[in-house]
């Protein structure tokens, strides 16, 4: 056989010969190997039992109450075809969602918002994670938008995988130091999947030098302002560490690290887009921090080009997001579920509280999806609620107890949240009680809701 022929028959294999000189002037590159339409079929048949056992054991998960299925469907379906998530994604616009605090109610108003174009889909548990994106998409394997809440830590392996339309960047605190580690490391992860993702737009959180620190280099970014409360995490430059004083304002470091100048401002009047237009904002959600939620959902809704007024008019529907927020009854009277599970978002959950003298339940565990680590309590302001009188369970309701005494509040212990609600303190005050809860707590609430 000639040196020609055999060059000829690895360039139609698509292999390079590698013993042989090139001949002068011929160009060589390797082909891909076509797939026969065999293994196309078989592969059609893989993804489809992949995705008939995934949804087989989020009913089943389901119908025997042991989770929403959220999780479980997804590991499942992944088990048997590691490549799905990335079947799952073509051909879609898909807006993902990261950050310590509100991922998942903003997820929940981007949802919304997409609708404007057509249906949408998310992982409303909050299984923020790859299999529980899995879970999310094969639910609904035909709609053009999807929403993600995504973990902050799994960010950058998402981003391996595909590159969303839009990124969300909400903010960071300390949260789970047990598990999460410090905000550093937090914010190197988010720096280098938004380098993973040069063609996403990003929407990022204007106010924290974390957030700015993560995403000031990448090339497509829109910045929101909607002020910054808790500012314990984010008092020194992400960049050189220097001290940066306050936050209020256009602060600037002496690094070259400075608040970007805005293109969506949200206070308590409602929001300005960057065109300049002027918006009413008239949520169910309560307080400030879910005005900047929604404002984030549209700037998302707009990047994707879809029209602003529907998507806002959608996104002002939502009346609760998984629970948080929501009113229910328990044990015979009407409760407020809060969520809060970290010192920025106990700061957010007390402002809301503070506005009325309802009866208050505090709720904590340390369990692993919290952080065994409560350290955390002696971060929060509770000498805001001097002079009322809280009850406190939970599986580290002598902790909160201690902190509580400490800060001049009165408390008392409960065994149980229904122990709580039946407590004389209670049953001789009128009108709802409000409940705020850290993660599991919270879970474990809902999910008593929704058995009843």
């Amino acid at each position: 056989m000639t040196n020609t022929t055999r060059r000829d028959e690895l360039t139609r294999s698509g292999q390079e010969s590698t013993s042989s000189p090139p001949v002068p002037g011929q160009r060589w590159r390797v082909v891909a190997a076509r797939r026969t339409d065999t293994e196309r079929l078989l592969s059609r048949l893989r993804t489809g039992v992949a995705l008939t056992a995934g949804r087989l054991a989020t009913t089943t998960s389901k119908r025997l109450r042991l989770g929403s299925g959220g999780i479980i469907g997804g590991r499942v379906a992944m088990a048997l075809r590691p490549d799905l998530l990335d079947r799952l994604v073509a051909d879609r616009r898909i807006v993902v969602v990261t950050g310590t605090n509100g991922k998942t109610t903003t997820t929940h108003m981007v949802a919304q918002a997409l609708r404007a174009g057509g249906d949408s889909v998310s992982n409303a548990t909050g299984a923020n994670m790859l299999d529980g994106h899995v879970a999310a998409l094969m639910s609904e394997p035909d709609a053009p938008y999807a929403a993600l809440e995504v973990d902050e830590l799994h960010l950058a392996q998402l981003t391996d995988r595909f590159q969303p339309s839009v990124i969300l960047l909400l903010n960071l605190s300390r949260d789970q130091l047990d598990r999460v580690g410090e905000i550093r490391s937090v914010e190197a992860s988010l720096r280098r999947a938004l380098r993973q993702a040069p063609a996403a737009k990003v929407v990022a959180n204007a106010d924290d030098p974390n957030i700015v620190s993560a995403a000031i280099d990448h090339p497509h970014v829109t910045w929101v302002s909607g002020g910054c409360r808790w500012k314990h995490d984010a008092l020194n430059c992400p960049r050189c560490g220097a001290f940066l004083g306050e936050l209020e304002g256009d602060w600037e470091c002496a690094c070259g690290l400075r608040r970007p100048v805005a293109d969506w401002t949200v206070d308590s009047n409602g929001l300005i887009a960057p065109d300049g237009g002027v918006e009413r904002l008239s949520l169910p959600l309560p307080g400030q921090v879910n005005r900047v939620n929604a404002t984030f959902a549209l700037a998302a809704s707009t990047e994707l080009d879809l029209p602003r007024s529907e998507s806002l008019e959608r996104i002002q529907r939502l009346r609760d997001a998984s629970g948080r927020y929501g009113h229910t009854t328990m044990a015979g009277r009407e409760v407020r579920l809060l969520l809060a599970k970290n010192p920025a978002s106990w700061l957010e959950m007390l402002d809301l509280v503070a506005e009325n003298e309802r009866p208050l339940i505090f709720v904590v565990n340390s369990r692993q999806a919290d952080g065994h680590d409560v350290s955390w309590l002696w971060d929060i302001e509770f000498e805001r609620l001097a002079g009322r009188t809280v009850l406190v369970t939970g599986e580290r309701a002598l902790d909160l107890a201690v902190r509580l005494r400490y800060a001049e509040v009165n408390c008392e212990t409960a065994s149980s949240v229904q122990q709580a609600l039946h407590s004389a303190i209670i049953e001789h005050s009128a009108g709802p009680v409000e409940i705020i809860a850290n993660y599991t707590a919270f879970r474990d609430l809902f999910a008593k809701r929704q058995q009843h």
